[in-house]
């Protein structure tokens, strides 16, 4: 009998359920896509973190005089300077470091806010009835927007006003992460609505209602929980959505000013000089598809472990 229990306590019957983030985990790591876009999307965030405490080089240095800075303009990569440098003299390893830090902070602060937006309308559209015409009536017209000339209307009426009270940095990082984040908030909003909506008809929902609990309870509780999936898909493309509009809106000469870079800024600055050096466009061009494919195939494999019907497989 004593033998008997013993394979038992090592059976089915004394295993202990397995964790659904340890069944998340484990299918987002049979994903390869989505394993090489974490690899390569912490190399390119470790790179713009630690490099510059590496790198010491100043990205806005510019020799003093005339005659040196004349020399150092348009160097092509060396062990100085591995990257080259712009026509200003500017090390462009550094200008990259430094690029890639307010790229990848405008690309998460302006998702943070667009999914805080879309998120918001899309429960307060999916659970409350009577605003759910209004609020989706909402998101159709910002959807019939043209999102970059209104970005570009948006930049050239407030750039000035911002920049003259918060200085020109913050006052362009503040102006294009709020542009970015209050247009680009509707598919989010969409794809949360109809998850709530099927959501508050299912047994769970039904039965919390009916012992009273309330509205807000019920959405904290029993709602949000179960539209993570979604929401965190909605996060990782609209991380790359802001990285590509920023860049867009550097490369056309409105996005941060000329001696705070951006990928997106450097692009610009290295059209001119394509033909001469393309290593100018090169190195910021590959920055920026490296981290959208990255994080493009993240929001894949994060689509896949959150799906409860592929981790039964």
């Amino acid at each position: 009998m004593n033998e008997t229990v013993g394979e038992t306590g090592h059976g089915l019957f004394s295993d202990r359920p397995r964790s659904p983030w340890a069944d998340v985990l484990r299918q987002f790591r049979s994903h390869g896509g989505a394993v090489a876009g974490v690899v390569i999307l912490g190399l390119l965030v470790l790179a713009v973190l630690v490099g510059p405490f590496l790198w010491r080089l100043d990205p806005a240095f510019i020799e003093p005089k005339a005659t040196d800075m004349f020399k150092m303009r348009n160097l092509a990569p060396s062990l100085a300077h591995p990257f080259g440098t712009d026509q200003l003299g500017r090390d462009q390893l550094a200008r990259m470091l430094a690029g890639g830090r307010v790229s990848l902070a405008v690309g998460f602060v302006a998702m943070l806010i667009s999914l805080f937006i879309g998120t918001t309308v899309g429960v307060l559209a999916g659970y409350v009835r009577w605003l759910d015409g209004p609020l989706m009536r909402l998101t159709d017209l910002f959807l019939a927007l043209p999102l970059l000339p209104l970005l570009l209307v948006m930049v050239m009426l407030f750039r000035d006003a911002l920049a003259s009270v918060l200085g020109p940095e913050a006052g362009a990082f503040l102006l294009i992460v709020g542009a970015i984040g209050l247009t680009s908030w509707m598919q989010a909003a969409r794809i949360v609505r109809g998850d709530v909506l099927a959501l508050k008809e299912r047994e769970f929902v039904l039965a919390a209602r009916s012992i009273g609990t309330p509205p807000h309870l019920i959405v904290l509780h029993h709602i949000l929980p179960n539209v993570i999936s979604p929401i965190m898909v909605a996060a990782t493309l609209g991380f790359a959505s802001a990285i590509i509009t920023e860049s867009a809106l550097s490369f056309l000469g409105l996005g941060f000013p000329p001696d705070f870079p951006t990928w997106g800024r450097l692009l610009f600055e290295g059209v001119e000089y394509m033909q001469a050096d393309p290593n100018r466009v090169l190195f910021p061009g590959v920055a920026i598809s490296l981290t959208v494919l990255s994080i493009n195939y993240i929001g894949d494999g994060l689509r896949d472990a959150l799906d409860p019907r592929l981790r039964r497989r």
